[in-house]
């Protein structure tokens, strides 16, 4: 005899005995059919319900994003959700490809007005539910199993009744909390809905829908379950074995596509996972994984920002910022060595179909982000994590900059610097600000007042320069020849006494298109105590650009002269 000091408080389960399990080995080769339930799940969860302006767009969305069977309402629940149904029917918002589904108890006024409800609609999926838990029965319903099982039969039949004369109704059997159930009986209630409703075909299949109603399981168990079922269904190909997930232990992602392995045919779910509690299974999230595998889920999550933006505004619930895909910093490395990754991935993604045998292959990023409609620059966000690669990359994508690879060191020191003061996440705009600030107008005693290149008249590659310059206070100006532009610059430069340097490299760039195009380039200057000065410039004309790109560079080294 146990006591209560023997009993513990929660258990671990125990799953169906199914040694010869085969969904181990299996993989999921092409997408299950999908049913949004937003409107109903999703709403009812809702502190403020939409009302039904928000609900007609809510639903047009769904449509759009390419859902084909959407569960609109409970409209035994609610004059709101009755209505609502009404409307999508008599103003004709259904598309022609997708098929509205309404929910109710067994119970004999609900699926009356039920089926009111859905009078002249083209195509429609009555879904009725009971729980089929022992705990259910003993503490909800005070039903023994006959009782239930007589419940679930009355009302399938009145359901098959009540929908004789529509031309195209489909059936749907939930034994809620499936997952606690008795196998046995949740079997048996299946099999006696699809006996009653008597017209199960593989061209007209029964949907079973076998929910985790509360995720009590670990995934592999609900795994089981559904091959244990599938295995002994009779005429399995006249049903569609559907799932219905909860994400109570956050595990209904994982759960899903166990079970599809297992050999579930359908999922219902909600966009970014809202539901009672913590929520139904995300389907924003199962798609795209399948579209990260190159299966094609049939729908299109393109358009993911605008979508989530939209979700967010009608509900009241903002997308966390590290959802899976719809996440504002998902796609956003901020550790500098991240950064690094993702910016040398990205340069080298042309190598990636002779080298991996894919499209797409960039270090921490396993899905372009194109693909949901995000923007590349949004890649790599700055903050005191971040290191030389991501301020270079960041020129790059927003401000069309390319500064050569040794300058990155000393960019990403005063893009850090600058974020160690203000102590907080830099902005693009303030990385091109710093990039301005410390490298083309840097501080120093020397400025340019002008250049003047002109190319010898018998030799073209002989250039003479005429330079004016202020070093501090005082303007001086010099004449000099060299073999081109720069060249003659720096000898004009030597004239006034600024020497002890000699340019090593430099790079230029052009940045726009047509009338508005830039020059910039970008000087690196080895000066006598073996150390390097970078600098850039930028102007309409290139020679005027890299000289500019010298004085800057001259004024980061040597920021006081007399």
């Amino acid at each position: 005899m146990h006591t209560n000091q023997d009993i513990k408080k929660y258990m671990n389960p125990v799953g169906v005995d199914l040694p010869d399990r085969t969904w181990p080995t299996r993989r999921i080769e092409q997408s299950p059919a999908w049913c949004s339930v937003d409107l109903r799940d999703g709403n009812q969860a809702l502190p403020n319900p939409l009302d039904p302006e928000q609900k007609l767009e809510y639903f047009q969305l769904l449509c759009e994003v390419g859902f084909k069977e959407i569960e609109v309402a409970f409209p035994s629940a609610s004059r709101d959700d009755f209505e609502f149904t009404r409307r999508l029917i008599e103003e004709r918002h259904v598309p022609e490809d997708v098929r509205i589904m309404v929910l109710t108890q067994c119970r004999a006024g609900q699926i009356d007005r039920t089926i009111e409800a859905i009078q002249d609609a083209p195509r429609a999926i009555v879904h009725a539910y009971c729980a089929a838990s022992r705990l259910h029965r003993e503490q909800v319903y005070g039903m023994s199993t006959d009782e239930v099982l007589h419940m679930v039969t009355d009302a399938v039949e009145r359901i098959r009744d009540g929908v004789a004369g529509m031309p195209d109704v489909r059936f749907e059997f939930s034994p809620e909390e499936f997952t606690d159930a008795e196998p046995d009986f949740a079997l048996e209630l299946c099999v006696a809905a699809v006996e009653t409703w008597g017209r199960a075909t593989s061209a007209t299949p029964v949907i079973l829908n076998l929910p985790a109603s509360v995720e009590r399981r670990p995934p592999n168990q609900y795994a089981d379950q559904i091959e244990w079922f599938c295995r002994r269904f009779p005429n399995r190909a006249n049903v569609t074995i559907s799932l219905h997930p909860h994400n109570d232990q956050g595990m209904a992602v994982a759960a899903a596509e166990l079970a599809q392995m297992a050999g579930a045919d359908r999922v219902e779910g909600a966009l970014f996972g809202h539901g009672e509690r913590t929520g139904n299974v995300d389907i924003v999230t199962l798609a795209m994984n399948l579209q990260a595998r190159g299966i094609e889920s049939g729908l299109d999550f393109s358009r993911l920002p605008e979508i989530a933006a939209t979700v967010e505004r009608l509900t009241g619930i903002p997308v966390h910022c590290r959802q899976p895909y719809s996440g504002e910093y998902v796609f956003t490395a901020f550790s500098g060595s991240h950064q690094d990754a993702i910016r040398k991935g990205m340069q080298c993604l042309d190598d990636a179909p002779e080298k991996f045998g894919v499209g797409w292959k960039v270090p921490y990023l396993h899905i372009d982000p194109a693909d949901v409609g995000r923007r590349y620059q949004s890649l790599i966000r700055i903050n005191t994590q971040s290191g030389k690669g991501g301020a270079a990359w960041v020129l790059e994508q927003g401000h069309g900059l390319k500064p050569p690879r040794r300058m990155h060191l000393a960019i990403g020191a005063a893009v850090q610097a600058f974020s160690d003061e203000v102590g907080r996440e830099v902005t693009a705009d303030e990385v091109g600000d710093v990039f301005e600030s410390s490298f083309i107008q840097p501080p120093g005693p020397y400025a340019l007042i002008g250049y003047w290149p002109r190319p010898d008249d018998a030799d073209p590659t002989q250039v003479h320069g005429e330079v004016r310059l202020r070093i501090n206070d005082r303007e001086v100006e010099a004449r000099a020849d060299g073999n081109g532009p720069l060249s003659a610059f720096v000898q004009a430069l030597r004239k006034v006494g600024i020497d002890g340097f000699r340019v090593e490299d430099y790079h230029e760039q052009a940045v726009g298109n047509g009338s508005a195009a830039q020059a910039v380039a970008y000087v690196t200057l080895r000066l006598e105590n073996g150390e390097e000065a970078f600098g850039a410039g930028r102007d309409t004309n290139i020679d005027q650009a890299a000289v500019r790109a010298v004085v800057a560079a001259l004024n980061r080294a040597v920021p006081d002269v007399e």
